[in-house]
């Protein structure tokens, strides 16, 4: 007989506590938010309903304000963020999020149901906590 197929969605893996910054703020804004609540990665807030979101970490910092010399109080964070992000749904296979991450080589995506961000998912949290899951 045929086990059924374990199926561990995104839901099931994502992490709930994830930090959010305005694009105006500055890059400095930024480093002191990142460096307060140890985190690499911030999602950026939508200005309006027909907005998307936004996400800057620490390489993005490093590649276009370190790199370059620019003041971190003089740049903001919409100037250098990525956006728009790929997301995925809540609901997704935890087997497919991880094809989408290697397809385009993401660090974090977001995680949003009904137009709102509800999580954050990474490669660690679908590799670790996803693969643990099936394996218990």
């Amino acid at each position: 007989m045929i086990e059924p197929r374990i199926v561990i969605r995104v839901k099931d893996v994502m992490k709930t506590d994830f930090a959010t910054i305005d694009g105006v703020a500055t890059i400095e804004d930024a480093l002191k938010k990142m460096k307060s609540l140890k985190t690499s990665v911030l999602i950026v807030n939508k200005r309006h309903e027909d907005d998307e979101y936004g996400m800057i970490n620490s390489g993005d910092i490093a590649r276009h304000v370190l790199a370059k010399d620019r003041a971190p109080d003089r740049v903001n964070v919409y100037e250098i963020m990525s956006k728009p992000v790929i997301s995925v749904s809540p609901d997704m296979d935890i087997r497919y999020c991880s094809r989408l991450f290697a397809n385009y080589n993401l660090v974090r995506a977001p995680v949003i149901e009904n137009n709102k961000i509800i999580g954050v998912v990474s490669p660690n949290s679908l590799v670790l906590d996803g693969m643990y899951k099936a394996c218990t």
